[in-house]
């Protein structure tokens, strides 16, 4: 049961926020007598891709300078190629990071956008799927229907039956005391013939229970008769239109989007194959969600086609010199002000307090806190978590022998940089 909002933290609080976007798109249509959560969904989904928009300049940005820099990280993997043992592969860390370091950036810069819009299309999922619970003015024609549908006896028992026939994996028997919001999250998957069977069910009422399914299946298709509640399922209909255009979008979008050329870099195939899997990908969510997440899905990605044809327009033009120039100032004054990268973070190379094996002063352990304490748990091991010299590296897993890399790393580090 949907139990009406999301109450997931973070999840959660994002879908309330998107809630009340969405509502204020809603009641903005309806003041000039347009009532559809479709179109609400269109102008939202652009909303959304606009406010990216500088983070798609950003990760446009560093995948230009990716592909000056790519040459320089693909020798250094060459070089190392078959030298697998810890000090050749610390040593090709340190290389490929003052690559990085070169061009002012890291291996997570074209990150951000991912990281934002994940959590985003989640929320937004939550809101899609239960739209009554996020605008008022859509509850409230439900909670007409539902208040005279509370005043019959057994009306439980004959919404459940009926919604047994419905197929949609959203709904979940009502308990005998289910509350008016239950009852909502219910009805807002029912189909047509579902409302005409619970209104012959309750002939009492059966013209309150027409008169709410017109408005609400009025609010809900979009075009040519499309739910945007109704998911369209493995069938042939009107429905397939969605996961359809979703698809090809997605795909002119992922081909719209330069990317850096690799050369015979592993990552290239990968990238590749996301080329012909995110389009497949779309097009099986877009038949299992309802149709107004799919809408959601298909305008995001057209839209992101467009915008990544403009902004390919104008990353031909930028210079590529003071891109960088650019980036190692903005590195420099971050370095200044003692602030870490995501990776520096993320080994503990520069963020390790003073002495081996402490917790950081921000507080949280670091991957290297981790190792060290691995490390003292593996054969020949000492509690001193600087003293591995006695550590067999061939009889330790692969969990181990990348804890005592990540160790090793940090000490080098901590040594190089005078530290004891």
């Amino acid at each position: 049961m949907l139990l009406t909002q999301s109450s997931t933290p973070i999840i959660g609080w994002i879908s309330t926020l998107l809630g009340y976007v969405i509502d204020i798109i809603f009641r903005a249509l309806d003041f000039v007598g347009v009532q559809n959560i479709g179109l609400c969904i269109i102008i939202f989904t652009v909303f959304v891709r606009l406010i990216m928009f500088p983070l798609t300049i950003k990760q446009q940005k560093f995948m230009k300078i990716n592909q000056v820099m790519q040459p320089e990280i693909t020798k250094i993997q060459k070089k190392y190629r078959n030298k697998k043992d810890q000090a050749s592969m610390m040593k090709q860390n340190e290389e490929i990071q003052a690559v990085y370091e070169k061009y002012g950036t890291g291996p997570t810069g074209g990150c951000a956008q991912l990281l934002i819009q994940f959590p985003i299309f989640i929320a937004f999922f939550n809101v899609v799927r239960n739209v009554p619970a996020y605008i008022p003015q859509v509850k409230d024609i439900y909670m007409t229907a539902v208040t005279a549908i509370q005043q019959n006896t057994g009306y439980v028992d004959t919404i459940n039956k009926i919604a047994e026939g419905v197929n949609s994996s959203y709904i979940t028997q009502l308990p005998n005391d289910a509350t008016s919001n239950q009852i909502i999250d219910v009805l807002n998957y029912f189909t047509a013939d579902a409302w005409n069977q619970l209104a012959d069910a309750m002939p009492s009422i059966s013209n309150i229970i027409q008169s709410v399914h017109q408005q609400v299946a009025s609010i809900n298709n979009f075009a040519f008769g499309i739910n945007v509640a109704q998911s369209p399922g493995f069938r042939i209909s009107i429905y397939l239109l969605i996961p359809v255009c979703a698809a090809l979008f997605q795909f002119l979008a992922t081909k719209t989007m330069k990317q850096p050329d690799m050369g015979d870099n592993p990552a290239a195939g990968m990238t590749k194959s996301m080329t012909y899997f995110m389009p497949l990908m779309s097009a099986y969510f877009c038949l299992v969600a309802p149709a107004g997440m799919g809408l959601y899905w298909a305008t995001s990605a057209l839209f992101m086609c467009i915008q990544q044809i403009i902004v390919n327009k104008y990353m031909e033009h930028a210079d590529i010199e003071k891109m960088i120039e650019k980036n190692r100032k903005k590195a420099a004054k971050k370095k200044a002000k003692g602030k870490k990268s995501l990776m520096d973070r993320l080994t503990g190379a520069a963020g390790s307090a003073e002495g081996s094996g402490q917790q950081s002063t921000s507080g949280r352990s670091t991957i290297t806190d981790v190792a060290n304490m691995n490390l003292k748990k593996m054969p020949g091991g000492s509690k001193n978590t600087a003293d591995t010299q006695n550590i067999d590296v061939n009889k330790l897993g692969e969990i181990g022998r990348n804890a005592y890399l990540v160790s090793q790393y940090d000490k080098e580090q901590n040594t190089r940089g005078g530290k004891k």
